[in-house]
């Protein structure tokens, strides 16, 4: 038996007996300490005569063994911003240090890692507002004012006590069962800053954690609460969600409590299936997450993953029923580009190349997909590379995460079908160049041949070749294009020019 399978079998046996179980982290805590950057700070907390700790996510990601930290949190029993100072004046270079007066805050980058030092403090807070009220405390009450559990284990820095490992809520427990679970009060945290519950739900999703059944509940009683974050707060949470191995972990625990409602009610809109005289469709709801979750393994690119989230928000308003032949979605993908740009909006978004990137990709889902389904075309093929542009892979990606059958013969045929049109694509880009279309004759060269001004003949002969290349009945290359020029020309009554 594998040691791995014993300790989730004696872990299974003591949490069915209730007995309080010290998981097995078999690790010496100054390890976690052994850049430089910890000394320096020790001896300078010493200086000052101050207890200083490292705390929250470096020490649960040394525990998790997840890679090396970018940024490290530093309580001082103290002043923090004094003691960033003293830290800057002890290293080579003396690093600038910026100040956040309004927070009590400071931070400095050293070797490609951002530190902040704060001074160790208790909070209270308004009923309306998740800025706190902030005094001085001890370090028990600033790690009794963390978020979670896991995000208030500490180390010391001090010297007689370096590397000492301060765990007074059994973070350490939690990180081993794979809890989320807030210090004290799951309502009174919630309630006090609700944008904890989006970042239960990240940490839930990027951990593939469980949030603690009391916390999840908390959530859910407090989700209305969310209204008093901004916008931009929510969706920095959002994208870690998103960024992450499991998208549909995040989402479907935002569903269940409430949160996604508030936050997009274009996705729970799609939630649920109608039935119809025995016709029914599928939920696109949870056909959403799916193809988030397939996206997710074959890019990384965020944008593209909002795509796979949003391409099919147009179902839910434009969804009908007719006897004839069932549910139908039509134009789905036109207002579904039109609602990306509302939602981005009202989440305070970027409203840029980003947007427009969605926009594009939720108009053109179901492209290939139609394609797959039939012959596929050289004049298909063109036309859709003309569309995508240099977008023409990410589009071919989202619509292979779109397929979620569960039938293996359809399945199987879609992608390869996807294959043959990415072949295509291929064969076609290389012959006939219609990616970024320019056209082989250009608007100055008509009016020149024709002694025209600038007039709508000008664009019915340019439409005309774009047409017959995209069509194939000429190649994309000038001596074609000019010569059906002249004969476009002439039947819309034009004389080629003398001069």
């Amino acid at each position: 038996m594998s040691l791995k399978i014993a300790f989730t079998i004696l872990r299974t046996h003591f949490r069915a007996l209730k007995i309080h179980f010290k998981p097995p982290f078999y690790m010496n805590y100054k390890d976690a300490l052994q850049h430089t950057i910890f000394e320096v700070i020790s001896k300078s907390a010493q200086t000052l005569q101050l207890e200083s700790y490292v705390i929250g996510g470096f020490v649960r990601d040394y525990l998790l063994q997840r890679g090396t930290a970018k940024d490290i949190d530093i309580v001082a029993v103290g002043s923090g911003i004094s003691l960033a100072k003293q830290v800057a004046k002890n290293l080579p270079g003396q690093p600038k240090v910026q100040i956040f007066k309004t927070y009590g805050t400071a931070m400095l980058k050293y070797e490609a890692v951002e530190i902040e030092f704060v001074g160790a403090r208790k909070e209270s807070y308004a009923e309306h507002s998740r800025n706190p009220i902030v005094e001085n405390g001890s370090l028990k009450d600033d790690q009794n004012r963390r978020d979670f559990t896991i995000n208030a284990l500490a180390l010391s820095l001090s010297p007689h006590t370096f590397g000492e490992l301060l765990d007074p809520f059994n973070g350490v427990s939690d990180l081993a069962h794979k809890i989320i679970r807030t210090p004290l009060n799951p309502d009174i945290t919630y309630s006090d800053d609700p944008l904890r519950m989006m970042r239960a739900i990240r940490f839930a999703t990027q951990l593939n954690f469980e949030i603690e059944t009391k916390s999840l509940d908390a959530i859910t009683r407090n989700a209305k609460r969310i209204a008093i974050i901004t916008k931009e707060r929510i969706v920095v949470e959002l994208n870690k969600i998103l960024e992450s191995k499991t998208p549909s972990i995040g989402f479907l625990l935002l569903e269940k409590t409430g949160l996604l409602d508030s936050i997009m009610p274009e996705l729970t809109a799609l939630k649920g299936i109608d039935e119809i005289e025995g016709q029914r469709h599928k939920d696109n709801f949870y056909h959403t997450l799916e193809v988030v979750d397939n996206i997710a393994k074959h890019t990384d690119n965020l944008w593209l993953r909002w795509a796979a989230l949003l391409h099919d928000i147009g179902k839910a308003p434009t969804k009908r029923f007719s006897k004839k032949v069932g549910w139908t979605f039509h134009g789905h993908e036109f207002e579904g580009s039109k609602m990306v740009y509302r939602l981005f909006k009202r989440l305070k978004m970027p409203l840029n190349d980003k947007m427009k990137f969605t926009q594009k990709m939720v108009l053109m889902s179901s492209r290939p997909i139609v394609l797959a389904q039939d012959i596929v075309t050289d004049s298909a093929v063109r036309r859709l590379v003309f569309d995508a542009g240099d977008y023409v892979e990410d589009l071919m990606t989202l619509c292979e995460a779109d397929i979620t059958t569960k039938n293996p013969k359809k399945f199987n045929k879609y992608h390869n079908n996807f294959k043959i049109v990415r072949e295509k694509i291929v064969e076609v880009e290389a012959r006939d160049h219609v990616r970024n279309f320019q056209p082989p004759v250009s608007g100055e060269e008509i009016m020149k041949t024709f002694n025209l001004n600038p007039s709508r003949e000008i664009g019915i002969i340019k439409e005309t070749i774009k047409e017959a290349i995209l069509e194939g009945a000429i190649p994309n290359e000038h001596d074609a294009a000019y010569q059906l020029m002249l004969k476009e020309g002439k039947k819309l009554g034009l004389t080629v020019s003398k001069s």
